[in-house]
Protein backbone atom coordinates (compact mmCIF):
# COMPACT_ATOMS: atom_id res chain seq x y z
CA UNK A 1 0.00 0.00 0.00
CA UNK A 2 2.22 2.68 -1.24
CA UNK A 3 -0.42 5.31 -2.28
CA UNK A 4 -3.34 7.40 -0.57
CA UNK A 5 -6.21 5.65 0.17
CA UNK A 6 -9.15 5.52 2.72
CA UNK A 7 -11.80 3.33 3.91
CA UNK A 8 -14.94 4.36 5.30
CA UNK A 9 -15.27 1.66 8.97
CA UNK A 10 -19.08 3.65 9.42
CA UNK A 11 -21.22 6.36 8.50
CA UNK A 12 -18.56 8.75 10.34
CA UNK A 13 -15.39 7.41 10.45
CA UNK A 14 -12.75 6.79 8.03
CA UNK A 15 -9.21 5.19 8.09
CA UNK A 16 -7.04 6.77 5.41
CA UNK A 17 -3.98 4.64 4.91
CA UNK A 18 -1.13 7.59 4.38
CA UNK A 19 1.16 5.32 2.49
CA UNK A 20 4.93 5.79 2.12
CA UNK A 21 4.97 9.66 2.29
CA UNK A 22 2.78 12.49 2.93
CA UNK A 23 4.83 15.50 1.70
CA UNK A 24 4.51 18.37 -0.73
CA UNK A 25 3.96 16.06 -3.87
CA UNK A 26 1.01 14.40 -2.23
CA UNK A 27 -0.23 16.82 0.24
CA UNK A 28 -3.00 18.44 -1.97
CA UNK A 29 -3.91 15.02 -2.78
CA UNK A 30 -4.59 13.92 0.64
CA UNK A 31 -6.73 17.18 1.37
CA UNK A 32 -9.09 16.73 -1.88
CA UNK A 33 -9.36 13.27 -0.29
CA UNK A 34 -10.61 14.55 3.00
CA UNK A 35 -12.70 17.23 1.82
CA UNK A 36 -14.38 14.59 -0.24
CA UNK A 37 -15.00 12.23 3.08
CA UNK A 38 -16.25 15.61 5.41
CA UNK A 39 -18.74 15.87 2.69
CA UNK A 40 -19.54 12.09 2.62
CA UNK A 41 -20.27 12.75 6.74
CA UNK A 42 -17.27 11.67 7.69
CA UNK A 43 -16.05 13.46 10.91
CA UNK A 44 -13.81 11.21 12.99
CA UNK A 45 -10.30 10.12 11.02
CA UNK A 46 -7.64 7.67 11.75
CA UNK A 47 -4.56 8.18 9.82
CA UNK A 48 -2.28 4.86 9.07
CA UNK A 49 0.87 5.72 9.47
CA UNK A 50 2.42 2.45 9.14
CA UNK A 51 4.29 2.52 6.20
CA UNK A 52 5.24 6.05 6.22
CA UNK A 53 8.46 7.02 5.61
CA UNK A 54 8.35 10.98 5.20
CA UNK A 55 6.48 12.91 6.65
CA UNK A 56 7.39 16.57 5.67
CA UNK A 57 6.25 20.21 7.05
CA UNK A 58 3.82 20.36 4.28
CA UNK A 59 2.20 17.09 4.82
CA UNK A 60 1.75 17.81 8.42
CA UNK A 61 0.19 20.94 7.78
CA UNK A 62 -2.58 19.33 5.89
CA UNK A 63 -3.14 17.04 9.12
CA UNK A 64 -3.50 20.11 10.49
CA UNK A 65 -5.69 21.65 8.60
CA UNK A 66 -7.88 18.57 8.75
CA UNK A 67 -7.54 18.39 12.29
CA UNK A 68 -8.95 22.05 12.20
CA UNK A 69 -11.88 21.50 9.74
CA UNK A 70 -12.70 18.28 11.63
CA UNK A 71 -12.62 20.10 15.23
CA UNK A 72 -15.20 22.58 14.04
CA UNK A 73 -17.50 19.70 13.23
CA UNK A 74 -16.98 17.59 17.06
CA UNK A 75 -14.89 15.21 15.22
CA UNK A 76 -11.41 14.17 15.45
CA UNK A 77 -8.48 13.12 14.27
CA UNK A 78 -6.30 10.13 15.43
CA UNK A 79 -2.44 8.84 14.35
CA UNK A 80 -1.98 5.10 14.12
CA UNK A 81 0.57 2.96 14.07
CA UNK A 82 2.85 5.66 13.12
CA UNK A 83 6.55 4.52 11.99
CA UNK A 84 9.62 5.71 13.24
CA UNK A 85 10.68 8.41 11.20
CA UNK A 86 6.52 9.87 11.85
CA UNK A 87 7.04 9.31 15.35
CA UNK A 88 10.70 11.79 15.19
CA UNK A 89 8.50 14.18 13.16
CA UNK A 90 5.91 13.78 16.23
CA UNK A 91 8.80 14.29 18.82
CA UNK A 92 10.64 17.28 17.16
CA UNK A 93 7.46 19.49 16.43
CA UNK A 94 5.63 17.96 19.57
CA UNK A 95 2.27 16.99 18.24
CA UNK A 96 1.96 14.11 20.09
CA UNK A 97 0.04 16.51 22.34
CA UNK A 98 -2.57 16.77 19.89
CA UNK A 99 -2.42 13.58 17.95
CA UNK A 100 -1.27 11.31 20.64
CA UNK A 101 -0.35 8.06 18.68
CA UNK A 102 -2.59 4.79 18.80
CA UNK A 103 -0.32 1.51 18.65
CA UNK A 104 -2.33 0.03 15.35
CA UNK A 105 -5.15 0.95 13.68
CA UNK A 106 -7.65 -1.08 15.32
CA UNK A 107 -6.82 0.66 18.87
CA UNK A 108 -7.58 4.62 17.69
CA UNK A 109 -11.08 3.12 16.23
CA UNK A 110 -11.65 1.66 19.25
CA UNK A 111 -11.03 4.82 21.20
CA UNK A 112 -13.05 7.15 18.61
CA UNK A 113 -16.00 4.72 19.46
CA UNK A 114 -15.24 4.82 22.85
CA UNK A 115 -16.07 8.55 22.94
CA UNK A 116 -18.70 8.02 20.50
CA UNK A 117 -20.33 5.48 23.17
CA UNK A 118 -19.45 7.95 25.85
CA UNK A 119 -20.80 10.99 24.55
CA UNK A 120 -24.40 9.06 23.36
CA UNK A 121 -27.22 10.70 25.44
CA UNK A 122 -28.07 7.47 28.04
CA UNK A 123 -31.14 5.94 28.00
CA UNK A 124 -32.50 6.89 31.07
CA UNK A 125 -32.40 10.67 29.55
CA UNK A 126 -33.83 10.11 26.62
CA UNK A 127 -37.93 10.06 25.62
CA UNK A 128 -40.07 7.23 26.77
CA UNK A 129 -40.60 4.68 23.40
CA UNK A 130 -37.58 5.88 21.90
CA UNK A 131 -34.46 3.73 22.03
Amino acid sequence: MDTLSAEKVSESVAVVHVGSRLTFKNAQGFTDLWEALIDAGIRHAVLDFSRTGILDSTGLGAVFSLYKSLSTLQGSVRFAAPSNPVLVVMQLARIYKIFPPYPTVEAALCSIQYHLNKDATPVSEREPGRN
